[in-house]
C-alpha cells in the first residue's frame, strides 16, 4: 500500500523571484511600483525646477488671505472679509449638498422608472421609455440650463405676491415659489433641540433595524410582520414625545414679503434647484436602465415560484426580485453616483458657487495659484469619489451571495 504525499517545497532562492511562478507576479508588481514612483518623482522635480526658474514656488499661504468676493448660497457663516480657505469650505459644502440631494433623488427617480419600464401597462411602459431615452441622450448641461430658465423666466416675481390683486400666492402660507428661488420655513434651534435631532436620527436607524428584523424573520420562519405602520410609529412617535417633553425647543421661521423681496425663512436659490433636479433626472435615467437590467437578470421562474406560493406582486418584487437584482444593480449604481458628483462641477453655468467655482474659479484667478488650486480640487474630488465607492462597496459586499 502506497501513500500519496505532496512533493517537498523547494527552498527560496533569489532566482525564484524570476523563475518561480509563486513569486514572479510580485516581482513584476514591485518593479512597476518602483518605476511609477520614479516617474512621479521626476515629474514633481521637473515642476519644482520650472517654477523656481520663474521665481515661483508651491505655497498655500494664500488660503489665509481675505477672499474679497461674495458667495450667494452659504450654508455657513461667510462674508467677503473671510479667507480663501473658508470660501473653499463653503464651496465644498455646496458641492456635497448637491451631491447628497442629487444621489437620493436620482435613486428614487431611477428605481421608480426602472420598475415601471417593466409594467404590463403599455402606456406607463412607453412613458418611462420616453423619459429614459430623452434624458439619457441629451447633455446634462442643457437640462441644467432648461430648468434654470424655467425657474427664472416662468416663476412669478416676489412683487406678484403683494396686495389683494396678487397674481401669485404662497403654498399653505409657508412656501413661496419665485423667480429668485424657493422660500420655505426655516427651523429655529432652541435649547434641547440637539436631543430631539439625535432621537430622530436614532429613530431612523430603528426603522432600518425593524425592517431588517422583519425580513429576516419572514425568511427564517415564514411569519409576516407588518411593515408600514410600525415603521411610521418608530420614526415619529419617539421624536414627537421628546419634542414636547423638552418644551418644544424647535420652532419655525416663516418667510414673509418685506418690500420687494421675501425675508425670513430658508431661501433655496433657483441655481441650486436647477442643478439638483437636472442632475437627479439625468442620472435617474441611467439608474432606471440599471434597475431594469438587474430585474431582468433574475430568472422568470423566481417570479412564478413566488406567485405559486400566494405572494402578491408587490411582495414578490420587494422580497424576491429586488434582493437578487441588487447584486447586478449596485456596481453600475456606484459609477452613476460618482458621475453625478463630478457633474456637479457644471454648477458655474447657472451661478451656483460650488468648490469648482470658488477654489477653482475666483480664488484661482485672484491669487494666480493655479497649480495649488488644481491640486486641492483633484484631492477633494478624489477623496469624495473614494469615500462614495468605499461606502457603496461595503453595502455591495453585504448583499452578495454567501458561499459555504
Amino acid at each position: 500500500m502506497t501513500t500519496m504525499t505532496d512533493p517537498p517545497r523547494a527552498s527560496f532562492q533569489l532566482s525564484s523571484l524570476i523563475y518561480d511562478t509563486r513569486y514572479r507576479s510580485y516581482t513584476f508588481q514591485f518593479i512597476a511600483l518602483v518605476l511609477l514612483m520614479l516617474l512621479i518623482g521626476y515629474l514633481g522635480m521637473n515642476l519644482i525646477q520650472n517654477l523656481a526658474s520663474q521665481g515661483q514656488d508651491i505655497s498655500y499661504r494664500f488660503l489665509g488671505e481675505p477672499s474679497n468676493y461674495d458667495i450667494n448660497q452659504r450654508p455657513i457663516e461667510y462674508d467677503s472679509r473671510s479667507t480663501h480657505l473658508r470660501a473653499s469650505i463653503v464651496g465644498v459644502l455646496n458641492t456635497l449638498i448637491v451631491a447628497f440631494l442629487g444621489c437620493i433623488t436620482a435613486t428614487l427617480f431611477g428605481v421608480t422608472a426602472g420598475i415601471l419600464r417593466l409594467s404590463p401597462n403599455w402606456l406607463v411602459r412607453k412613458l418611462m421609455a420616453i423619459y429614459v431615452e430623452a434624458f439619457r441622450n441629451v447633455p446634462v448641461l442643457i437640462w441644467i440650463l432648461i430648468i434654470f430658465t424655467i425657474m427664472t423666466a416662468v416663476m412669478p416675481a416676489p412683487n406678484q405676491f403683494r396686495g389683494e390683486d396678487a397674481s401669485a400666492s404662497m403654498l399653505f402660507d409657508s412656501f413661496a415659489f419665485t423667480n429668485r428661488g424657493v422660500y420655505t420655513p426655516a427651523p429655529i434651534w432652541g435649547p434641547g433641540s440637539l436631543v430631539v435631532v439625535l432621537v430622530f436620527l436614532a429613530s431612523i436607524f430603528g426603522v432600518f433595524y425593524y425592517r431588517h428584523y422583519a425580513t429576516k424573520l419572514l425568511y427564517d420562519t415564514g411569519r409576516l410582520l407588518p411593515m408600514g405602520w410600525p415603521s411610521l410609529v418608530i420614526l415619529f412617535v419617539p421624536t414627537i414625545l421628546i419634542y414636547f417633553i423638552m418644551g418644544r425647543p424647535i420652532s419655525l421661521d416663516y418667510p414673509e414679503l418685506r418690500g420687494f423681496n421675501f425675508g425670513g425663512g430658508l431661501h433655496i436659490r433657483g441655481s441650486l434647484i436647477a442643478l439638483w433636479f437636472a442632475l437627479a433626472i439625468y442620472t435617474g435615467a441611467f439608474i432606471a436602465e440599471n434597475v431594469r437590467a438587474g430585474i431582468q437578470a433574475v430568472s422568470r421562474g423566481q417570479t412564478e415560484a413566488a406567485a405559486s406560493l400566494g405572494l402578491r406582486p408587490r411582495r414578490i418584487m420587494n422580497l424576491v426580485i429586488l434582493p437578487q437584482a441588487l447584486r447586478v444593480i449596485i456596481p453600475p449604481l456606484i459609477s452613476q453616483y460618482l458621475n453625478l458628483t463630478k457633474n456637479s462641477s457644471l454648477a458655474i453655468a447657472v451661478g451656483y458657487m460650488d468648490v469648482t467655482g470658488t477654489l477653482g474659479g475666483i480664488t484661482l484667478n485672484q491669487t494666480g495659484r493655479a497649480i495649488e488650486s488644481v491640486l486641492l480640487l483633484m484631492l477633494f474630488y478624489l477623496t469624495i469619489s473614494l469615500s462614495i465607492s468605499a461606502v457603496m462597496n461595503v453595502y455591495n459586499n453585504s448583499i452578495k451571495l454567501k458561499e459555504r
